[in-house]
Order: C-alpha cells, then structure tokens, then sequence
C-alpha cells in the first residue's frame, strides 16, 4: 500500500481527506502498530499527536520524510534537533486553539473553586436535602491575585478573563526582562518566581515543557504559594511536580488542584483518583469542534507546504 501520507489519528473537520486528494497515497495506521513500522520507510509525511513520542530511530526508519506534522501546538514530543539536522520540517497548530484552552483553564478554575463537581455528585446521588447555610462553601476570586506563568497567547487569553472576574493577574519572569506585560485589556507585572509565588492566590500553568521548565514547581515552590491556593495546569505535565503537589493537598497547604494534562499522560499519578479536592479532565484543551478543524486545517497547510 501506498504511504505518502502516514498518520495515525484522523484528523476532525475534512481537512486530511483534501490534502490526501492533493497528494494521494495516505495510510491510517494505529501509533507504533506492524502496519505503521512497515509505512514508514515510503512516508514522506508523518501526522502524531502529542501523546506519540517519536525518536531519532523513527527518523532513520523513514528516509524519504519530509515532513512531521503534530496535531498540537507542543513539539517536545519530537526529536526537533534531529529533524533539524535532517532537514525534515515540522508542522504544529499555534494560535488556533488559544481560546478554546483559556476557557477551559477558567472553567477548571471556578469548578474548583466553586466545587461543582461535588455540587453535581450530590445532587445526582438523589441525597440532596435542600438549601443549607454552610453546604459545599467554596471560595471567592474577586479581588485576589493570579500568577500566570507563561505570557504567551494562552497566558495573555486566561490574563482577560481572570481579570474580568476581579482578579489582578500576575506574569512570571522567564527570562528576567521583569517590566509590564500588554494582556490586551490591561497591563501587569512580570515578576521572578520567588516573588509571583507568596503572592498567587491562583497559579496558572502557561509555559512549554522545556529543559528550564521541567520540574518547575517543586515542592520547594509549592510551599512557596500562600496556604489555601488553587493551582491549574492545562500546558504540560512535567511542570509541576504531581507528588509533591498531592502532598501538600492532604497536608491542608494547597486549597485545590485542576488538571487538564498529566505527567505520563495517558498514564497518570494513581494518586490523583483519591486526592482531595482535585478537578480532573482528560486533556480537553482543544476539544471544541470549532477549534480542532481549525487545527487540522493548519497542519494539514504546513504538510502540503513542506511536500510541495
């Protein structure tokens, strides 16, 4: 069988099926399964999603690869040096799917705080009584602040709607140019992390997985957050250290962890399913209809740029 084209996910919205019109020959085949070992020597595209981790051998399995395009903004799944060497392009969705991952980094935020998940349990386990003075009693953002780290799109995105709710956001100082960060609807310090910490009522997890960021929150950091805080990863597990973070949820330090992505991921922490007050999402970020058409659209775009 012809592979021109190999992927291993079919992409939402009709985007692959035109670009398999443009240059025939796309084979599906599930990530790392016999049919897809046997595609890669003739592939000269190769789609993945973050979760297929590719390595050099891959590479070397595929001589004819021109392109590798990834269903997600995040490359650290791709040997990018490799690629580079090689002259193989790489083709990822930036920007399409800002939004759609802001609101869902707010919509765990107020699940969290305002403990709907509980709210819907109880009233779903038929033992609801009614109205009661101090049941399911969350906590309030207006007026506290919200540390963001990572001032890219998403993090200027989730700075709006903080803002909107009361919340003064606070950016991290990656690089230490310190100074004002433009979220669009405001302007806000970019601070080092030893200060934005004590400060975040909220931290908000915005940054790629890199080398710098890998282990960023540790429990030395965590302890660093006020007592009480609530702490929102949709960017990259491996930021934040998940032991030390459940740690201090069972100590009472924390006041709630939402996580959308997971170290491991699909594996995650076995810790997690009986943490305490915890929101758990199975990597949604993108998941509206809207954005992830608007996804393939663009990596389907860079391939055909790439084959020529």
């Amino acid at each position: 069988m012809s592979s021109r084209l190999l992927a291993t996910p079919s992409l939402a919205g009709p985007a692959l099926t035109e670009l398999q019109a443009r240059f025939p020959g796309l084979q599906l085949a599930p990530f790392r399964s016999p049919a897809w070992h046997a595609a890669l020597p003739e592939a000269e595209a190769l789609v993945v999603v973050l979760s297929e981790p590719l390595t050099e051998a891959d590479l070397a399995a595929a001589p004819r690869l021109k392109v590798i395009g990834t269903y997600s903004v995040g490359v650290n799944h791709l040997p990018v040096a490799a690629c580079q060497a090689r002259g193989i392009a790489v083709a990822n969705t930036p920007g399409v799917l800002t939004d759609a991952t802001a609101d869902l980094a707010l919509a765990l935020l107020l699940a969290l705080t305002r403990r709907l998940a509980e709210g819907e349990a109880l009233v779903r386990s038929g033992t609801w009584r009614g109205w009661a003075p101090d049941q399911l009693l969350g906590t309030g953002l207006a007026g506290k602040d919200c540390g963001i780290l990572g001032s890219g799109p998403i993090g200027l995105a989730f700075a709006r709607r903080v803002q909107a709710l009361g919340m003064t956001p606070l950016f991290w100082s990656r690089d230490g140019r310190g100074g004002l960060v433009d979220f669009g609807t405001g302007r806000a310090p970019r601070l080092p992390l030893a200060d934005l910490l004590p400060r975040s009522a909220v931290l908000s997890l915005h940054c790629p997985l890199t080398e710098q960021t890998r282990g960023l929150l540790d429990r030395a950091a965590l302890e660093q957050l006020p007592a009480g805080a609530a702490v929102i990863n949709t960017a990259r597990g491996g930021i934040l250290d998940e032991n030390a973070a459940i740690d201090l949820l069972e100590s009472g330090h924390l006041g709630g962890v939402g996580l959308d992505v997971y170290d491991g991921e699909p594996q995650i922490q076995p810790r997690w399913l009986t943490a305490p007050r915890t929101v758990l999402l199975p990597h949604l970020g993108s998941a509206t209809v809207e954005t992830r058409e608007a996804m393939a659209r663009q990596l389907c775009d860079g391939l055909a740029a790439a084959l020529g």
